[in-house]
């Protein structure tokens, strides 16, 4: 069936991508792997997947550097990362260059077609046409939820699926303030994880959206507790 998205798993662990394979296959997906980053960067040039499981310890070609490319030159296709327990530095850099979400070894096959459904669902989500979704507009800075496009001044913002989904669920609710631990469960679904992740991703959303992101007027850090959205119009 030609409707199957297309998840491309990348892994240099053969029992690896077959188990991975053989679970994404039972739930709905084409599967293309690749066994290091040289072949994913092929692959990709070849046919852009709808969903990428990638690695972060690869041969040739690093995971890293792989997640860098994708982003630069695809945009939009969502990254899953594969890590290891001791890998938290790498973990954290993956998701700086713009990675959506991560899966740490050993981990449950269930679990990996579990993150990678939501995330897709979240690319592809198409909200109803209500009051809740109309665009947000800040000053310069545009919110059409959706559309699932931002732009500043103008100018489109190359956002990841995770960040366009903090962005518009921060603007959307000024002046209320989120623990680290709610912004997980509420913008990733997760109900447990490591909740760096929301940090790393507001700075990065910070970068791309506030005019000094040192000085951030848009999205407060409440020290103690969470982040607000202010907007760049407060006082």
């Amino acid at each position: 069936m030609t409707d199957r998205p297309l998840a491309l798993v990348v892994d240099d662990d053969v029992t690896v991508r077959e188990v991975v394979t053989r679970y994404l296959d039972r739930s709905g997906y084409r599967v293309e792997v690749a066994g290091d980053g040289e072949q994913a960067l092929r692959a990709v040039a070849g046919q852009v997947p709808d969903i990428v499981i990638l690695d972060l310890m690869l041969p040739r070609v690093g995971g890293l550097e792989v997640c860098r490319r994708l982003r630069r030159e695809t945009t939009g296709v969502p990254i899953v990362m594969l890590t290891a327990l001791g890998e938290e530095e790498d973990r954290v850099l993956g998701l700086e260059l713009g990675a959506d979400d991560y899966v740490t070894k050993p981990f449950s096959p269930r679990e990996l077609v579990l993150r990678v459904a939501s995330v897709l669902r979240r690319s592809r989500e198409v909200p109803g046409r209500d009051a809740a979704t109309a665009p947000v507009v800040d000053g310069d800075l545009r919110v059409d939820v959706l559309g699932r496009r931002a732009s500043l001044a103008g100018r489109a913002l190359a956002l990841t699926v995770r960040e366009f989904d903090l962005l518009a669920f921060l603007a959307r609710r000024p002046g209320q303030v989120f623990t680290r631990a709610e912004l997980l469960e509420l913008v990733w679904g997760w109900d447990f994880g490591d909740q760096s992740t929301v940090t790393v991703h507001v700075r990065r959303l910070r970068e791309k959206v506030e005019a000094d992101p040192t000085k951030p007027a848009r999205i407060a850090t409440v020290w103690g507790v969470g982040y607000r959205y202010d907007g760049s119009q407060s006082p």
